[in-house]
């Protein structure tokens, strides 16, 4: 009786807990109408994370939203105490959320904003807590400063180099690279361990080739920091040692770990070793993990992911190599923080019914359970006597009204926190029904069937089911009711049709809703198409006999290769089966019939094959273009579209690949033929898209591998409705004509988008300008003028498309300008010289361009007083504003005319001078040093043992059939003299060339770097090169030079300052072609120059001075001069005056004050002419006197006087007089001394 008794409260006890799971499954709906009704407690429904690390350089947002009705308001708190939203400008709230946003737009430091913060959700039913989110700022440190020595090892040793990265927020990602920034190669000797560190198992001689920087990439900020790299310094020995293994990391023969359940476990062994030892991974008593080990780095890292408890125990790695192996033990702990194992579940009681709330979390060690109601803890709570607390449970008994309130559970440990809330809400709610009223429910009979009833209400509504009101509940036998309302039967019969009634009932009232079942006749084909074997050309029949509930729509369809078969002439569909006439081998393959209803379906195959020709014949038969489809069928006529049927002509022994369909209409472009679409040759019937208002009439092509047959005898018209067009014109445009119009164009609609009869444009346009005003003109033609408009102004245009039914959508607005005129002249045009051989010229945009401009045209020419230069051209592209000119003559000034160009012509010029130099004086080479090159000119130096120092400039203008000059070409030719040992004459030539676009240094100056001014000094074997650049600091160049034989060679220089180097072991009298170029880079065709190398010789010389007949020349030269004296002074000692204007072409200067009516005073001659130049002279550096028409004369411009020069280039002129007493005054050069200078000096 007693074990009876036992039982019994064993099986009430159940029930009761049977019972109480029953009551707390209530589950509010979905529908949206009973949400809005109910009152429901805060829950959090979106929260940032726990670690919340932000970026400095954005705003911070702290997500937290909550729902609940009423809608619930919030609040935060920032370590623990209130947060005070209010008060702070930077800080403010989401509408409708409690995400917080702090903004730093307007300053301020987000280190400022760091802690941990807690979001608060209230309603009137209780207050639900988010997690306690720690803000924390990324942060990206520096790397110390530190001095990094030089490594030195010995080959075969260990090392490790240090990487202690600075500790950032998060830490950053490590990665080793040279100071080039090349990878380090690492494999099972050298590898990077976990730690940032790189480990060497021994060092070998090629690790010295570079140097090892760690850098650090911080995630946040995307930077990369870089350490100072290290340098090794390896010392070979006679033999490298071989050494067995031992451990570089960790350290010792054992090691403990200690992992947190669920994160990955990375166990790391790094060993020493000549050679370097292969690492083997073991568990002690057992196998490692299966399927969740990963061996990395060289198998020296072991990673074991998702860590449970059952991943504790000892691993140990084995380091071998031939020369032995090593063992060291790891012991892994693993410990957990909280992890749930029953999270509380939100509790929807009716009054008086009891429920639980229960918290079970699992963790190592164990965690502590805090239970807190409304964010307080529960101790602190007011009492409530419907609620007890017991560990992880809180019990409710009787709960009433007023009782809801949301609940939090904390769940603890020292490796982290669990919290989760749960609200009780305690309604009372009276039963309704969720489903539609009188619901129809449809079934095929012997199916299974499900009715329907969704329900709610609190307390929890008991649902029964009645049929054609009868008073028996069903349930049982051929019925099933489920606990969520629903009426399941297993096989609906004929009988089984009525109406059904559910009814749910709770305490606090009742509902019902109706569902009638109406049970159909299966569908099912009672005669299938059956396998058949037929002869091409026969006529197949596949039956299809079906049969089917008469009160559902029944639909017969038919496939082919299990894809949908296109019907046509050639194809009939009959109530009971499909014939085919005319079979071809096209038309073999499975044929499916398929009958289906809104509820079941049913189908059935067979297979057809088609006798054809035999190969050996189709392969002897001519094959040509198929015969013209025939019989086109419209029908399935629609607004917007048609199917069009035909019947195949013959392939012709070649199959059929495409159909072309076309069409033509009456009314834009009558009997004019358009493809409309293409299909594959087994179609014989497709659906054409049709445009309104459009008389179509279709023929169809068809085409195998031979060619296209004739069209088909065209089908019936078929007259689409007319409706407003559906597009606007496109390709419009706005532009002018002339430069107070703007001619608006478009491309028209054709005759399948007009939609319409009467179809028109509307143009509509305005000043670029919100406020301006709208005009309009509706045209016919595909253009309209504006008149009067400003220049080159530019206008909002839209064109729409309009016809009797309507107008087109609302069209795009297309931007466009009115015409253009000449531009005014540039803002201005500043001119610098640095130096004599170069002119850097730098101007501005117009001020009014007046329309698109196409680039700038610069006219100049060089001026020496009243003598001008050839005119030379430049044209320059739209964006540049520098341009460097090479002065050819570093004598003369230049005049520059400079216009901006549109698509009118070349606008107003704006005229500059270039400024006189200080010291215009020009340079002369040193006596042992070669003039050097100048990319841009081609110049030839010669050295010969002369006095006498001429240059000649030859300027070539090659124009096209235009009027503006396209390219220019410069060749200047210098013979310089230099006064040489009587014994030694050295010669050497410098040639450069340059490419043969006038602008190619200027387009690659725009492009970025360029390199300019490449210089060759050359002697007779070798040849010193310099050039400047604009590339960044450390760049390496190459030098490449090929001989005229086309020898080739390439150095590379590495980066210095000045950019130079020297060419050794160079063949004398060798021409040279040279390029200069980055490292990284490839030379370009024309960017070369040219120099020669000098052919040395030495050739004993006679001095003259010591020769007899030269003794006797000089004596009779000075009798002579003798003479002429004695003539002078009897002349002078009568009183007369010598004229000088008789004798001299050359006006004196009227400002000489030694000038007096024409007569010349020899005293003055004495005194003053000894430190004075003649008028339209230039003192040289050595302070010889040089006439204007010596050194790069402008006389070969073109438009200088007719001077005349001697076989050794001196001047012939008028001069001769005074031109030999400033030889004469100025012999004291170290120029060789001519003859006619010796009779001056000895008189």
């Amino acid at each position: 009786m007693v074990m009876q008794r036992h039982h019994l409260t064993r099986a009430g006890i159940a029930l009761a807990l049977w019972l109480h799971h029953l009551v707390s499954a209530i589950e509010v709906p979905l529908d949206s109408n009973i949400q809005s009704e109910l009152p429901q407690p805060p829950t959090i429904t979106k929260q940032s994370v726990k670690d919340y690390i932000v970026d400095p350089r954005d705003n911070i947002f702290i997500e937290c939203e909550a729902k609940g009705n009423p809608v619930p308001t919030f609040s935060w708190t920032r370590n623990g105490k209130f947060f005070n939203v209010a008060k702070d400008p930077k800080v403010s709230m989401r509408r409708r959320s409690g995400t917080l946003v702090i903004d730093f737009h307007s300053g301020g430091r987000p280190e400022d904003y760091e802690g941990e913060y807690q979001c608060f959700a209230r309603n009137d039913y209780g207050t639900a807590l988010s997690s306690k989110i720690h803000l924390q700022v990324s942060k990206s440190p520096l790397w110390p400063k530190e001095k990094v020595d030089v490594i030195e090892v010995d080959e075969g040793a260990p090392l490790s180099l240090q990487c202690n990265p600075p500790p950032g927020l998060p830490s950053p990602v490590i990665f080793w690279m040279s100071s080039s920034m090349e990878p380090i190669h690492q494999d099972k000797r050298v590898s990077q361990g976990q730690n940032g560190d790189l480990y060497f198992s021994n060092v070998m001689l090629q690790d010295a080739q570079t140097d090892y920087s760690c850098n650090a990439r911080f995630h946040f900020t995307h930077t990369i920091q870089q350490k100072n790299p290290y340098t090794l310094k390896v010392k070979t020995t006679r033999g490298i040692t071989e050494t067995t293994p031992s451990f570089m990391y960790p350290y010792g023969t054992s090691s403990s770990q200690m992992v947190l359940r669920g994160v990955d476990l990375l166990l790391e062994c790094i060993a020493s070793g000549v050679p370097a030892p292969d690492i083997m991974w073991y568990k002690k008593g057992g196998e490692l993990p299966a399927g969740k080990t990963k061996l990395e780095n060289f198998n020296k890292a072991l990673r074991i992911s998702n860590v449970s408890e059952e991943d504790s125990g000892e691993y140990f790695c084995l380091a071998s190599n031939k020369m032995g192996s090593i063992r060291h033990t790891i012991s892994v702990r693993v410990k957990a923080a909280p992890y749930w194992l029953d999270e509380p579940q939100n509790l929807i009681l009716a009054p008086g019914e009891d429920g639980r709330l229960v918290c079970r979390a699992n963790g190592n060690p164990k965690p502590a359970i805090q239970w807190l109601v409304n964010g307080e803890p529960i101790e602190g709570s007011p009492p409530n006597p419907s609620r007890e607390v017991a560990g992880d449970t809180i019990v409710f008994r009787d709960t009433q009204i007023g009782s809801s309130a949301v609940y939090q559970c904390n769940a603890s440990n020292e490796h982290g926190y669990l919290l989760a809330n749960a609200f009780v809400s305690v309604l009372d709610v009276p039963p309704r029904i969720l489903a539609p009223r009188n619901q129809l429910i449809r079934v095929i009979q012997n199916n299974r069937t499900r009715l329907d009833c969704p329900f709610f209400g609190s307390p929890i509504p008991t649902l029964r089911w009645f049929k054609n009101g009868q008073g028996n509940t069903l349930d049982g036998g051929n019925y099933k009711a489920h606990e969520n309302g629903s009426l399941e039967m297993n096989m609906a019969r004929k009988e089984d049709q009525g109406i059904y009634t559910c009814v749910a009932t709770n305490i606090l009232g009742k509902a019902e809703a109706q569902v009638r079942l109406e049970v159909k006749d299966p569908t099912r084909i009672v005669r299938g198409p059956e396998d058949q074997v037929v002869k091409r050309g026969s006529m197949p029949r596949l039956h299809c006999r079906i049969k089917h509930d008469p009160t559902l729509k029944l639909t017969v369809t038919w496939l082919k290769d299990d894809a949908p078969l296109y019907m046509g002439n050639r194809m009939k569909k009959e109530d009971d089966g499909l014939t085919i006439y005319g079979v071809a081998e096209k038309d073999q393959g499975d044929y499916t019939c398929v009958a289906s209803t809104e509820l079941d379906k049913d189908s059935a195959k067979a297979y057809l094959t088609v006798l054809a020709v035999p190969a050996n014949r189709l392969r002897d038969l001519p094959k040509e273009r198929p015969d013209r489809p025939r019989d086109l069928e419209l029908t399935d006529l629609a607004e917007r579209s048609v199917r069009l049927t035909w019947i195949p002509g013959d392939d012709n022994n070649s199959p059929i690949t495409d159909y072309i369909v076309q069409f033509e209409e009456d009314r834009f472009q009558p009997g004019m033929w358009h493809n409309h679409s293409r299909y594959p040759g087994s179609v014989n019937s497709a659906v054409l898209s049709l445009s309104p208002y459009v008389n179509y009439q279709f023929r169809v092509i068809a085409v195998n591998d031979v060619g296209s047959s004739l069209p088909s005898v065209p089908s019936e018209r078929y007259q689409t409705n007319g409706a407003r067009p559906e597009i606007n014109p496109t390709g419009v445009q706005g532009a002018g004509t002339q430069k107070n119009n703007m001619e608006i164009t478009w491309t028209p609609l054709n005759a399948t988008q007009a939609y319409g009869p009467n179809l028109r444009y509307i143009v509509r346009w305005r000043r670029r300008d919100p406020r301006g005003s709208w005009y309009n003109e509706t045209v016919k033609a595909p253009r309209h003028v504006v008149w009067n408009t400003p220049i080159y102004v530019p206008y909002e245009i839209k064109v729409q498309a309009e016809n009797d039914f309507g107008r087109a959508p609302e069209p795009d607005t297309v931007i466009g300008y009115s015409g253009e005129d000449l531009p005014s002249s540039p803002r201005y045009l500043r001119i610098r010289q640095p130096n004599l051989e170069s002119i850097n010229l730098e101007w501005d945009h117009p001020e009014h361009p007046n329309g698109v401009l196409t680039g700038y045209n610069l006219r100049y020419q060089a001026f020496n007083g009243t003598k001008t230069g050839r005119t030379l051209v430049e044209n320059f592209s739209p964006n540049q504003t520098r341009f460097t000119l090479q002065r050819t003559d570093p004598i003369s000034r230049y005049r520059f005319f400079l216009r901006a160009r549109t698509q009118v012509g070349e606008g107003e010029a704006i005229v500059e001078e270039s400024p006189a130099l200080l010291n215009e004086a020009t340079p002369t080479p040193a006596a042992t040093g070669l003039p050097p090159t100048t990319i841009g000119l081609t110049s030839t130096t010669t050295t010969t043992p002369t006095t006498t120092t001429t240059d000649t400039t030859t300027t070539t203008t090659d124009t096209t059939t235009t009027d503006t000059t396209t390219t220019t070409t410069t060749t200047t030719t210098t013979t310089a003299a230099t006064t040489l040992p009587a014994t030694t004459v050295a010669s050497a030539t410098a040639a450069t060339e340059r490419a043969p676009a006038a602008t190619t240094k200027q387009e690659l100056a725009t492009n970025g770097s360029f390199i300019w001014d490449i210089r060759a000094m050359a002697n007779s074997n070798w040849a010193n090169i310099t050039w400047s650049h604009n590339y960044s600091a450390g760049t390496d160049f190459v030098v490449k030079y090929i001989t005229s034989n086309k020898t080739e060679k390439s150095i590379p220089v590495k980066a210095q300052t000045p950019s130079s180097v020297q060419l050794a072991n160079l063949t004398p009298g060798m021409m040279y072609k040279l390029w200069v170029f980055p490292i990284w880079s490839s030379p370009s065709e024309h960017s070369y120059i040219t120099f020669t190398t000098s052919s040395a010789y030495t050739k004993n010389h006679v001095d003259i001075a010591t020769q007899g007949w030269f003794i006797g020349l000089m004596c009779a030269i000075a009798l002579l001069v003798l003479i002429l004296l004695i003539v002078c002074f009897i002349k002078r000692s009568r009183g007369g005056k010598y004229p000088v204007r008789d004798n001299k072409d050359e006006h004196l200067n009227p400002e000489d004050k030694n000038v007096e009516d024409g007569s010349f005073d020899y005293r003055s001659l004495e005194s003053d002419e000894d430190n004075k130049p003649l008028p339209n002279s230039q003192t040289s550096l050595d302070g010889t006197i040089k006439q204007q028409e010596s050194d790069d004369s402008l006389v070969d411009y073109g438009e200088g006087g007719e001077g005349q020069f001697n076989e050794d280039g001196s001047f012939i002129g008028q001069y001769t007089v005074k031109k030999d007493k400033d030889e004469t005054e100025g012999n004291e050069s170290s120029e060789a001394t001519s003859p006619v200078n010796a009779i001056y000096s000895l008189a």
